[in-house]
């Protein structure tokens, strides 16, 4: 189960793949690759964190896509949005509640809401990747653990 959109969920992905070499020009070939999407998919996903200002586009042989700013300056939040995939707590149903605890529910949703939004703009794509690298080394044969 998870809380992202499918959208969100693979332009994390194709970010955190360009955020390994942040200056690297990468096709859209090559991240499709390394991360296991359909480039087609993957090239519309680009085009929506291009116009976001997120990544960058150069035509050519020697082209591709890059970063447009550091890892450590690209929150979440902000990817999320770019491809449409903002997370989004369902309003509670309590068809049984009272007026009162309704509106309890509500309001609990509502904080909840603005609590992960707070989150989601201050954890950004350097932080995932120290987490990818460390989850990488955790589940490697040799059993190292990143501490950080």
């Amino acid at each position: 189960m998870s809380l992202l959109r499918r959208s969100g969920q693979q332009a994390l992905q194709a970010l955190l793949e360009l955020a390994k070499a942040p200056q690297q020009w990468r096709s859209v070939n090559e991240i499709a690759a390394a991360q296991a999407l359909p480039a087609p998919m993957l090239e519309q996903l680009l085009l929506q964190l291009r116009r976001a200002g997120l990544v960058e586009a150069r035509r050519g042989r020697l082209g591709g896509y890059r970063l447009q700013r550091q890892p450590a300056a690209i929150p979440v939040a902000e990817v999320l949005a770019a491809v449409g995939a903002d997370i989004q707590l369902v309003e509670p149903d309590a068809p049984d509640s009272t007026q009162a605890e309704e509106q309890v529910l509500r309001s609990m949703a509502r904080r909840l809401q603005r609590a992960m939004e707070r989150e989601l703009m201050q954890f950004n794509l350097e932080e995932l990747l120290f987490d990818l690298r460390s989850c990488r080394e955790t589940l490697s044969g040799e059993g190292g653990l990143m501490l950080g």
